[in-house]
C-alpha cells in the first residue's frame, strides 16, 4: 500500500502551494519519461541538466511530504485537542450527575427524618396521659364522683335521689354515726352519708373506692350499690331502708 493516501478532506486542505509542488513533480515525471526515450548510444547531451533536473524534483517532493505530514500532524493535535475537551465536558457532566443524586438522596433521607420525627411526636401526643378528672371535697363533689364510678359498674341512681337520701341520714355529715337504733343496739351502729352498717358495706362494696366506711365516696357507692340490689335504685328510697 502506498504510505500517504490522501482522502477528500487533506486534498481540500493543501495549500495552493501544495498543489504547484504537485505540479512541479508531475513536470519531473514527464521529463524523466522524456529522457528515458532518449537512445542510449546518443553522443550530444548536455552535461549536468538531468542532475539538476533530478534534483530540482526531489526537493519538491520532499516539500511535498513535509506538508502533508504537518498538516496530518495539525488535524491530529486537532483532534486530540477535541477528544480532551469532550472527555473533560463528560467527566464534568458524570460528576454534576452525581452530584445531583448525592443531593436528593440527602434530601429525601431528611424528608425521611422530619415525617418520622413528625410521626413520632404525634404518637407522644397521642399517648400523652389524660388528666384525671377532680372533683370538689365537698357534698356535690362526693356525689358526682360516685355518680361517675357508678357508672363504670352500671349501677342505676341519680344526682337528685342521692342528694335527697343524705340529706335525711345525715345532713350531709360523713362522720355521723346512730348510737340509738335497734342497729346501735344490736352493736352494729349506721354510719356515714347514708347511714350504712358495716356488714352492708362490706358486703356491696364498689371495687376501686376505699374499706373506710366514713369515706364519703366509698359510703355514697355502696349504699346505692345495696339500694339497686334491694329496690332497683337509690331513687326508689325515700325513707329508712
Amino acid at each position: 500500500m502506498p504510505k500517504y493516501v490522501l482522502n477528500r478532506s487533506h486534498s481540500r486542505a493543501l495549500t495552493k502551494q501544495g498543489k504547484i509542488a504537485i505540479a512541479g513533480v508531475a513536470a519531473l515525471g514527464a521529463a524523466a519519461v522524456a529522457l528515458s526515450a532518449v537512445p542510449g548510444n546518443a553522443e550530444t547531451v548536455t552535461t549536468g541538466a538531468p542532475a539538476a533536473h533530478a534534483q530540482a524534483a526531489g526537493a519538491t517532493l520532499k516539500n511535498v511530504k513535509g506538508t502533508v505530514t504537518d498538516q496530518l500532524a495539525t488535524r491530529s493535535v486537532k483532534l486530540d485537542s477535541y477528544a480532551a475537551q469532550k472527555k473533560a465536558a463528560d467527566e464534568a457532566a458524570a460528576s454534576k450527575k452525581a452530584a445531583d443524586a448525592a443531593a436528593a438522596a440527602k434530601k429525601a433521607a431528611q424528608d425521611r427524618a422530619a415525617r418520622q420525627t413528625a410521626s413520632r411526636s404525634t404518637e407522644r401526643l397521642d399517648m400523652q396521659p389524660v388528666a384525671a378528672k377532680t372533683y370538689a371535697n365537698n357534698l356535690d363533689g362526693w356525689i358526682r364522683q360516685s355518680l361517675d364510678i357508678m357508672k363504670q359498674h352500671n349501677i342505676p341512681g341519680s344526682y337528685s335521689g342521692l342528694h335527697r337520701n343524705i340529706i335525711r341520714e345525715s345532713s350531709g355529715n360523713p362522720m355521723a354515726i346512730n348510737n340509738w337504733d335497734i342497729n346501735a343496739i344490736n352493736g352494729i351502729p349506721s354510719k356515714g352519708l347514708l347511714q350504712v352498717i358495716q356488714p352492708t358495706f362490706n358486703a356491696y362494696h364498689v371495687a376501686g373506692t376505699s374499706w373506710n366506711i366514713y369515706d364519703p365516696v366509698a359510703n355514697i357507692t355502696a349504699a346505692a350499690n345495696y339500694a339497686a340490689h334491694r329496690y332497683g335504685s337509690m331513687d326508689n328510697v325515700n325513707s329508712a331502708y
